[in-house]
């Protein structure tokens, strides 16, 4: 718990000596117009050692059959005996996978660009290692083609198996293809038409939507910014395409000091890790922590009757219950509690990081904790 503490208390000298360094318009903002579109497609993996779909997935072997007849080879038909054996001899749907394959495509991007693609099986296929996508169109929310995507599969996964023990590391069945993908199309955009350019705040907050449009109004003239609301900040830009880039770019690179974060306690329920920023304050409130242990013993005994009183031997069942309680003390939290205060108090008890996050819970619900609290 030691180490958790001077975790904590080196988060929140970072936050504090962070928050009053200044950013740059480009790291708390984006171009509303640069913003990213997903894009996904339906396709087959093949090349695998065996460890694809079975015939009992129709949709492959369906997606297999059209592909096939696509590039020229017809396998429907009526066939004879002899041929049908050959196709089932030399046609194993093992060694392919039906996919599901997405990506995300950047603002601005170009046709002739390249993005990376996910991989993921659909069907029976146990592990996509090694296998190779063919040719899969990726389209938008409007059902255009936006890319095209094809390539070997990167996967990291890492399995081991030996007497009918076997461990895996990573997802088998999902996998990656850097620059797997390219780009066709060209998503419009109002970047060079419209006569503001919107400006979005990757945080919420007023007072850095403030800042914002008071630094950009003392570089480029009075009114150059409005702010919308906690989030967009409209600047009227040049209308000459080169000189709109240029001023974006001198934009994006005015220092700005945004506002303190938000008062917010992060805890992960999975790791038990919790994170707790500088802003964190705690009203007045006692709390007490401890645990109950309950211990059940049972002593199995025969009753044995004397040889002549003619009674029956019979088993008798004897428990002991006992149920100890934690004497851990009681901590006061007094007015404008600060991180280091907290820590320590719950460290002196001896809470693990488990009661920590119950601690937390209990002090939001009692409504002393000033902070908004995120379970992830």
């Amino acid at each position: 718990m030691k180490n958790l503490a001077t975790f904590l208390f080196l988060v929140m000298v970072l936050l504090g000596a962070g928050a009053a360094k200044a950013d740059r318009v480009k790291d708390l903002t984006s171009v509303a117009s640069q913003r990213s579109n997903q894009l996904v497609g339906f396709g087959l993996v093949v090349g695998l050692p065996g460890t694809g779909d079975d015939a009992a997935v129709p949709f492959t072997t369906q997606s297999l059959k059209s592909m096939l007849s696509q590039l020229g080879v017809r396998i429907d038909g009526p066939l004879s005996d002899f041929e049908k054996a050959q196709a089932a001899s030399q046609v194993d749907i093992k060694n392919t996978a039906a996919v599901m394959v997405t990506a995300e495509l950047p603002g601005f991007a170009k046709p002739g660009q390249k993005i990376d693609v996910n991989v993921a099986a659909l069907g029976k296929a146990s592990n996509l290692r090694g296998g190779n996508l063919i040719l899969t169109a990726l389209r938008g929310v409007d059902g255009e083609i936006y890319a095209l995507a094809q390539g070997q599969l990167a996967s990291t996964t890492i399995e081991a198996g030996a007497a009918g023990s076997k461990v895996t590391v990573g997802v088998p069945t999902a996998a990656r293809i850097p620059n797997g993908a390219m780009v066709e199309r060209m998503v419009q955009t109002p970047f060079e038409t419209a006569d503001q350019v919107v400006l979005n705040l990757r945080e919420n907050d007023f007072s850095t939507a403030s800042a914002i449009v008071k630094a950009i109004d003392e570089n480029f003239g009075q009114g150059t910014a409005n702010a919308l609301d906690g989030t967009s900040v409209s600047v009227r830009a040049p209308k000459d395409l080169n000189q709109r880039v240029a001023f974006l770019g001198a934009l994006e690179n005015l220092q700005v000091t945004p506002a303190e974060a938000p008062a917010r306690v992060v805890v992960n329920s999975r790791t038990g890790t919790v994170v707790i920023n500088g802003n964190v304050r705690v009203t007045p409130s006692a709390i007490a922590q401890g645990s109950i242990t309950v211990s059940i013993s049972a002593t199995n005994e025969v009753s044995q009757p004397n040889p002549f009183a003619q009674g029956t031997t019979t088993p008798v069942q004897n428990a002991n219950i006992a149920v100890n309680e934690a004497k851990n003390p009681m901590f006061l939290f007094k007015p404008g509690v600060e991180l280091r205060d907290i820590v320590d108090a719950i460290n002196q008890v001896g809470a693990s990081p488990s009661t920590l996050i119950a601690i937390l819970e209990a002090l939001k619900s009692a409504g002393s904790l000033r902070a908004d609290l995120v379970v992830i």
